[in-house]
Parts: structure tokens; sequence; C-alpha cells
């Protein structure tokens, strides 16, 4: 039987955490920080199945890379407390083969996040337990903003 599980988090510098460290460490990557002049190497973490960017329309081709998408988020933020993502972290049924999960998780990020300007940055870990459950990473701002300074504002409007 599944269990719904369900987690929704801000990474924010204001929390001392960076949307680099996070896509690599969920991805089980190594990513140049270089809003923080590091490098984030997770290549030794192990039970990530699948990863996968997903883009709106009209976001640059080159963010299907996960280093050059998170490192545009981070320079495009000035504040020392800003607000850089949202991760949704969801259970997956272990009744569900690992490509049935593939497909649910990424229809459910498309009509949910990406077909409202969302970059969505999915990593689906599996543990040899049966432990299946998807992180999704979002971006807070549409990706044209990323390009240049973001226009000042007191509020921000996201859908979800």
């Amino acid at each position: 039987m599944a269990i719904y599980h369900c987690n929704i988090k801000i990474i924010s510098r204001g929390k001392r955490k960076s949307s680099v460290a996070a896509a690599a460490y969920r991805a089980a990557e190594r990513i140049k920080d270089e809003y923080n002049k590091r490098i984030c190497d997770y290549t030794r973490k192990g039970g990530v199945v699948h990863t996968q960017i997903l883009l709106p329309d009209n976001a640059p081709p080159e963010y299907k890379d996960r280093a050059v998408l998170w490192n545009a988020v981070e320079k495009s933020e000035r504040y020392c407390t800003a607000q850089l993502a949202r991760e949704v972290e969801i259970a997956l049924p272990v009744e569900f083969t690992e490509l049935q999960n593939r497909a649910i998780v990424r229809s459910f990020v498309q009509k949910h996040f990406v077909d409202k300007g969302m970059c969505a940055d999915i990593c689906i870990h599996a543990n040899k337990k049966g432990n299946p459950h998807a992180h999704i990473m979002l971006t807070l701002t549409r990706p044209n903003i990323f390009m240049g300074r973001k226009p000042m504002s007191r509020t921000r409007t996201v859908t979800v």
C-alpha cells in the first residue's frame, strides 16, 4: 500500500543554503558554485535513479544543464536573505515500476509547475529497502528574469 508524504521547503540564503549545493546533492553530481566560490561534489552519494530538468517554452535551452540553471538563479539574487528555490519532496508508490514513477512525476511537474512558467529539476531516489521518492526543485521567478537584473518590487507572485 502506498504511503502519502509531501514536504515543501524554501531554499534561501537566509538559512545559509545554496540552490547549487542543493541541486548537486539531490542529483549526486559535482557542480561548481560560482556565487560561493566552491565545488559541491556529491558524486559518491547513492540512490539516485533518475534526474531530469523540465523547462517552460520561454526558458533558454542552456538551462537544461543543472549547473547553468542554478548558478543563474544564484547570480540573479542580490540579497543575503534571498529566497532561491522551492523544493517539493513527494513519496512515490512502491507498487509502481521505476518507469511508471518517472512518468507520473514528469506529468505532475509539467502540469502544475512548468506549464505555469517555472523551471523544474527532478531527481528520483530509491534505495534497496524500497523508499522511492522524488525531489523537485523549482525556480521562484520566471527564467527570462535570470538573464539580467530583476525589477524592484515588494511582492513576488508565484502560482503553484
